[in-house]
């Protein structure tokens, strides 16, 4: 009996529920489930896609300083590489200075290595690197592949990160060198970049990040490799990737949240309470309206029970707002009395309300946000529209909090109008936009940076920064593609400049007065240019014009107008500078000429003007090329002679006018050429002193000299002294001494003979000096070739040589003229009465020795006597004693 009621009792509330009243609450029920699943699963994903943007937004700065960080150090490296292109030559010391330069920029880079032909010779710093020093690529397994592939590719191959033997991990750039016209593969230049600096300075290591980090790529040798930095596990965990492009290669960087990602979002339960508290709000209204359909009787009961849950539904929903950390207000419009909740006391830092109206509101808003705030509430009351602002407040302890509200405008029961709202803290979302706003501003300042640096780069490897003018890399571009600067159909001309005299400027007052004579030169080769020529400095002190050429003539007066205002004196400190300029012209005989082949024939113009007196001009002429090149080949032959031993002593005798004896002989330069011959000093004497050899010809001749007095003592044959010319690149050489003393020099036998036509400066002590410790040594000094040059009375003075040899223009009309016999007279009666031997040179015949017998002369040399000859035939001449038994010559 019992089971049965309680059966009934279920089945009569099961049929209460299952009347047609409660279908819209079951249909609502079903839709609120569905809505609040969706919902749920909506919130997630917002949930999730805010977070990996956070992550985003925090690894975006990395990314961007890790490859401009990278890319930075790879432009610095390059500007150095422009210079090495053009200054092939490049040694240790100027290698240094630029990599030093390189260093003083924000860089992580850690050393710097050259490797001309793939050897090692310049590195940066030395200190620590002196082992890298020779390294040969090619003979290095764990280098080989990398250097070959740069210089097989001609472009930048990144490699690593790798250990290195110095200690840590780096990052190994090989540059490939390319120089000249012809893209000639130089060498290469290896930048290693510190790692670990790199992750510093990127970020990557900061302790202030709240994401994990792990990168892996593959480098510029092609090599894959697995992650080298962070936890592997990061890239599976779905994590947020961003790819960092690199020469020949790229990175891949993951990052997560520390932790992971969270299992559920932070507001999940709130999300969830407010879709079941929007469930409970639709559905529970339409199970009362069922309720109270089909149970009026229960109609105390089903009301104690709707407020019971009103209450519960109350309570829920101050939980929510607590969790959500919202303030509620409430303002009456008409009075301007103001309701804040607890949360609202909160964020505005009072205890209590301490005010009642709008006023007291206004009195916490910052002053700079005051105007602002009041207008928009103002506004929204004004409309009865929906209010929205936000601002700042200054709470009681001087701090700052930011606050957003929002509101709308309703009528209460009771007339009055009314607007309710709420406030919440985005302090923190402030400050994080901000200090993303301010990492963003630096990295374009940064990028602004290294563009500017890159352009700087640019105009410095083109430009001479000395002078501003366009350098030698700048011309190669344009005799490389003339329409970089003009027209394509206009014949041009090249003008080729080499200031004149000075070396002895920048010698003398030193290179910054030749700095300052740069400067004024190419100001002045900029003046008188027209707008649109290009000038440049490609040398020391060579400078380049290239004009459209309107005539020769044209050419001519530029040429003359620069010779004429290079001749102006310019005033250094105390010292008036006076310099002159050379100036060689060659134009294109057709557009379509290679501007290349115009700029040599411009350097033989150049030559030219050069060798015929200096501080004039020169047009190129197919004749001056054919002269060019033959002094070019006899210059080529006169090495190479040097290098074969082909120039070789002849000796003349000289013989005493009275008695007939040799009293000593002159060693002469003779070329014993291959296939023309013997030939003498005035073929080539001339081009051996344009290319600055005749010292090292001196050398030879003393050097066969000295063989020869030893030689011809061991023979039997006995000459008293020899005479060899002493040119005066030799006599002005501050070694001159030195070398003499390491020689065996017999004492008294061995005569320099001077040119007169060297000028004894009391200023050049180099000289002076040299010409007393010649004679310390037991070395005579005679000046040959007298009458014809600078000495003078007073010279010989001071100069006080043993001898002095009267030119033979002065000897060959002694017979005829009077008046010249009188003159060499005279210059014997000079000699004799100071101290010196007078021996006359070019003496042709018996007559000629007779008058200078008479005339008091010490010495006679000439064709009357003897030829030059070769040292075995004057130690026969002279030991047969062949010149008295000649007849002729020992006539009456």
């Amino acid at each position: 009996m019992p089971d049965n009621n309680i059966h009934n009792v279920g089945k009569s509330r099961l049929s209460r529920f299952l009347t047609p009243n409660y279908l819209p609450a079951a249909i609502a029920t079903i839709v609120v489930i569905v809505a609040g699943i969706f919902a749920d699963h909506q919130n997630r994903v917002i949930s999730e896609a805010r977070t990996r943007s956070l992550v985003a937004d925090e690894l975006a700065p990395i990314h961007s300083k890790l490859e401009n960080s990278i890319n930075g150090n790879i432009q610095l490296v390059r500007g150095l590489i422009g210079t090495i292109a053009t200054e092939p030559e490049m040694q240790q010391q100027r290698f240094a200075e630029l990599a030093q330069s390189i260093f003083t920029e924000r860089s992580q880079l850690r050393n710097l290595a050259a490797a001309p032909d793939l050897v090692v010779s310049m590195v940066y710093p030395v200190e620590g690197n002196e082992k890298a020093v020779g390294l040969d690529y090619r003979n290095n397994e764990k280098q080989r592949a990398g250097a070959l592939r740069v210089m097989e590719t001609r472009k930048l191959v990144l490699a690593g990160p790798v250990e290195l033997v110095q200690g840590g991990q780096g990052l190994i750039g090989r540059f490939p060198v390319i120089t000249g016209e012809g893209k000639r593969f130089w060498g290469l230049v290896s930048a290693v970049i510190d790692i670990d600096q790199l992750y510093r300075d990127s970020g990557l290591v900061s302790p202030d990040l709240d994401i994990d980090i792990a990168i892996a790529g593959r480098d510029g040798l092609g090599r894959h490799g697995s992650v080298f930095f962070g936890d592997a596990t990061i890239f599976r965990k779905t994590p947020v990737e961003i790819d960092v492009a690199l020469p020949g290669g790229s990175w891949r960087i993951a990052a997560v949240p520390k932790g992971g990602w969270p299992a559920t979002p932070q507001n999940a339960w709130t999300v969830r309470l407010l879709i079941l508290l929007g469930g409970l709000t639709i559905v529970g209204p339409m199970i009362m309206t069922g309720r109270l359909t089909t149970e009026r009787q229960e109609n105390i009961r089903a009301l104690k029970r709707s407020k019971d849950l009103l209450q519960e539904l109350s309570h829920r929903l101050k939980i929510a707002l607590d969790a959500s950390k919202i303030g509620i207000w409430e303002v009456d419009i008409d009075s301007g009395r103001l309701l804040w909740d607890s949360r609202m006391k909160e964020l505005y830092g009072v205890r209590s309300h301490v005010g009642t109206t709008t006023a007291d509101w206004e009195e916490r808003l910052h002053p700079d946000d005051r105007a602002r705030a009041e207008a928009e509430f103002a506004e929204a009351v004004a409309t009865g529209g929906a209010y929205n602002s936000e601002f700042r407040v200054v709470l009681p302890s001087g701090r700052i909090r930011h606050i957003r509200a929002i509101g709308s405008t309703y009528l209460a029961e009771s007339g009055t109008r009314k607007i309710v709202g709420v406030n919440w803290d985005v302090t923190a979302d402030i400050e994080t936009r901000a200090r993303l706003s301010e990492a963003k501003r630096l990295a374009e300042a940064h990028s602004a940076e290294l563009e500017a640096a890159r352009h700087r780069m640019e105009f410095n490897a083109l430009h001479d920064p000395l002078t501003g003018l366009p350098n030698r890399r700048f011309l190669d571009q344009i005799l490389a593609d003339r329409s970089m600067q003009f027209d394509p159909g206009a014949k041009l001309s090249i003008f080729h400049i080499d200031l004149d005299r000075f070396k002895q400027i920048n010698d003398t007052l030193g290179h910054a007065a030749g700095d300052e004579i740069l400067r004024h030169a190419a100001a002045l080769l900029q003046e008188n240019a027209r707008e649109g020529d290009f000038v440049g400095r490609i040398g020391g002190d060579e400078f380049v014009i290239i004009r459209a050429s309107d005539s020769p003539d044209d050419d001519a007066a530029l040429a003359s107008r620069i010779i004429e205002a290079m001749s102006t004196p310019v005033r250094y400190k105390d010292q008036e500078c006076r310099i002159g300029v050379s100036i060689g012209i060659a134009a294109q005989a057709a557009a379509a000429d290679e501007l290349s082949q115009v700029l040599v024939n411009a350097d033989i113009a150049l030559y030219e003007a050069k060798r015929r007196g200096r501080n004039r001009h020169e047009t190129f002429t197919g004749a001056l090329k054919t002269e060019v090149f033959k002094t070019k080949q006899t210059a080529d032959e006169i090495l190479r002679a040097l290098e074969q031993n082909e120039f070789v002593a002849h000796f003349q005798p000289q013989f005493c006018p009275k008695s007939l004896e040799v009293i000593g002989v002159e060693a002469l330069a003779r070329w014993d050429h291959p296939t023309k011959g013997l030939i003498g000093p005035h073929a080539f004497l001339k081009t051996a002193e344009d290319i600055n050899v005749v010292a090292a010809i001196d050398q030879t001749i003393l050097e066969q000299a000295l063989f020869q007095i030893c030689r011809w003592e061991a023979n039997g044959v006995r000459i008293p002294k020899v005479s060899v010319n002493l040119s005066y690149s030799r006599l002005s050489d501050e070694r001159l001494i030195e070398r003499l003393e390491q020689m065996h020099i017999p004492e008294g036998r061995l005569s320099f003979e001077l040119l007169e036509s060297i000028s004894f400066d009391e200023n050049d002590l180099t000289v002076l000096s040299n010409i007393r410790r010649i004679k310390e040594l037991g070395i005579d000094i005679e000046i040959d070739d007298f009458g014809t040059g600078y000495a003078s009375i007073v010279s010989l003075l001071k100069l006080t040589p043993r001898r002095l040899k009267i030119d033979r223009q002065l000897i060959l009309p002694i017979r005829e003229s009077v008046q010249q016999r009188r003159l060499v007279e005279s210059i014997i009666d000079i000699g004799t009465s100071l101290g010196i031997e007078v021996i006359a040179e070019g003496v042709e015949t018996l007559e000629h020795a007779a008058i200078l017998e008479e005339l008091g002369c010490h010495g006679l040399q000439g064709y009357a006597f003897a030829r030059p000859m070769g040292a075995n035939d004057l130690a026969t001449f002279v030991f047969e004693r062949r010149w008295r038994a000649d007849e002729r010559k020992l006539g009456a």
